[in-house]
Parts: C-alpha cells; structure tokens; sequence
C-alpha cells in the first residue's frame, strides 16, 4: 500500500496500466545467449551423417532375380523419398518410384526389399508410405 501512494497514480486505470505496459514488456524480452528450440533442433539434423542408402543382400537379389535396374535419377529420388520418411518419423517405410516398391528400414537406412509391377502386391509391417 505504501508503494501505490508513492507512484501518484491519479486513477486505476493509469496504475494498471503502468503495470501492466513494464509487465508486458519484460515477457516480450528475448533471452540473450540461449538458442531457440528450432535453431537446435537445425543444429542436432545436420550433425547427423548423410549416408547413402544401402541395399541389403535379400534387395540386391530381389532386384537381380526381378530384373530391375534402377536409374540414377531413380535412385535419387529412392533416397529423397527415404530422408523424407525420416523426417516424419517413419520406420519402416514403403518407397514408391515409378513402378517399384521398396521396403526401407529408416533406421538403418537400407532397403530391405524391392518389388516391381508383376509381383502380389502386399506390405506387411510397415508404418508409412512415400510416393516418390
């Protein structure tokens, strides 16, 4: 009470004001020498290593049995469809290209198996799918 009868505030409003302006103005600081959660987040992505993507010995010969030969530009857009799982949290993914699918641990960013069009066509234990 003491405080108030020092500031000669002539009304309310002009107190709440007061108060409320040095409080809003203390919450819209920025604190200084501390990243923010995106510029971290920005920081850990790109200190993980940029692998290619491997083909386990079952997809080299599915894709040697099947005879499917896979173009550069094919197997660039395998691995942008592969990093884009990732980024979505995808695990086990289904990677469409063209006419093949490809069965793609993210995690250990390797294909697991390939299929093209004149196979049955069933997925089992997967949790995401990209077209690419």
């Amino acid at each position: 009470m003491n405080q108030i009868s020092k500031t000669n505030f002539s009304s309310i409003e002009q107190m709440t004001g007061q108060f409320l302006k040095t409080g809003s103005a203390a919450v819209k600081q920025p604190q200084t020498g501390r990243a923010s959660f995106h510029e971290l987040l920005l920081e850990q992505q790109s200190l993980v290593k940029q692998e290619p993507l491997k083909f386990s010995k079952h997809a080299n010969e599915r894709l040697a049995s099947r005879n499917i030969d896979l173009s550069q530009a094919q197997l660039n857009r395998l691995e942008t469809g592969a990093k884009k799982a990732g980024e979505k949290g995808i695990h086990e993914s289904l990677v469409m290209i063209d006419d093949i699918a490809f069965i793609v641990n993210i995690k250990n960013n390797t294909v697991v198996t390939a299929v093209n069009d004149s196979e049955e066509k069933i997925f089992t234990n997967i949790d995401g799918a990209v077209i690419a």
